[in-house]
C-alpha cells in the first residue's frame, strides 16, 4: 500500500500589504478562499504518480481541490474539511503593521508554543491528524495507492502519524508548492 502526501500548488496571489494583527484573521479567510494560480502547474513526477494511483483525496480548501483537479480530476474521490491546514491563531493587536507572511510566522510560532486564540490548538490539530490518517489508511487498504493533496503543517502531522504506525518514507516533506513524498506499508 502507498499513500503519497503532496502540498498544494501555488494559490492565487492575495495582497501582502502590511496589516495589523487584528486584520490577520480576515486575511486568512481570503487566503483560504483562494484557488490555484492559473500560471502554476504540477511537476511531471506528481502528474505521473496521480496517473498510477487509484484515488485522490484533498482538503476542502479551494487551493487543494484545484491542485487535485490539476493532477487528475477524474480520481478526486474525497474532499474533506478534516484535512484542512492546521489553524492559525489571531489577536486584536493594533500596534504594529507587518506583512501577512510575517504575521503567519509569528502566529505559527505562538501556536506551537500553545497560543491558540480563535483557532484549534496544536493538540486538537494532532487529534484531527490521527482521524485523517485513519481515513487515508482505510482508502489505501481498499485502493492500494492514494494521493493526498493538503497543506504544509497538516501534512507534517499526517507524516508523523504514518511514521508512528510503521509506514516507511521520509520524515520531512519539504515546504515547496507541489512537494510530495510517498509512504508505503
Amino acid at each position: 500500500m502507498e499513500i503519497a502526501i503532496l502540498r498544494h500548488g501555488m494559490p492565487h496571489w492575495i495582497p501582502m500589504t502590511p496589516i495589523y494583527a487584528s486584520s490577520f484573521s480576515g486575511w486568512i479567510s481570503s487566503y483560504n478562499a483562494s484557488g490555484l494560480s492559473e500560471t502554476d502547474y504540477p511537476p511531471k513526477n506528481a502528474v505521473a504518480y496521480a496517473n498510477v494511483c487509484q484515488v485522490i483525496v484533498s482538503s476542502s480548501l479551494q487551493r487543494s481541490i484545484d491542485s487535485a483537479k490539476a493532477l487528475n480530476a477524474e480520481k478526486l474521490a474525497l474532499s474533506d474539511k478534516q484535512f484542512i491546514e492546521a489553524g492559525l491563531p489571531s489577536a486584536n493587536w493594533k500596534f504594529l503593521k507587518v506583512s501577512p507572511n510575517t504575521w503567519a510566522v509569528i502566529f505559527r510560532v505562538l501556536w506551537l508554543l500553545g497560543y491558540s486564540n480563535n483557532s484549534e490548538s496544536l493538540k486538537e490539530a494532532k487529534q484531527r491528524a490521527i482521524l485523517a490518517t485513519d481515513k487515508l489508511i482505510k482508502l489505501a487498504e481498499k485502493h492500494q495507492k492514494v494521493l493526498f493533496v493538503g497543506h504544509g503543517i497538516f501534512n507534517q502531522l499526517l507524516v508523523k502519524e504514518l511514521k508512528k504506525r510503521g509506514w516507511s518514507g521520509s520524515k520531512k516533506l519539504g515546504s515547496a508548492y507541489w512537494a510530495f513524498k510517498v509512504y508505503a506499508k
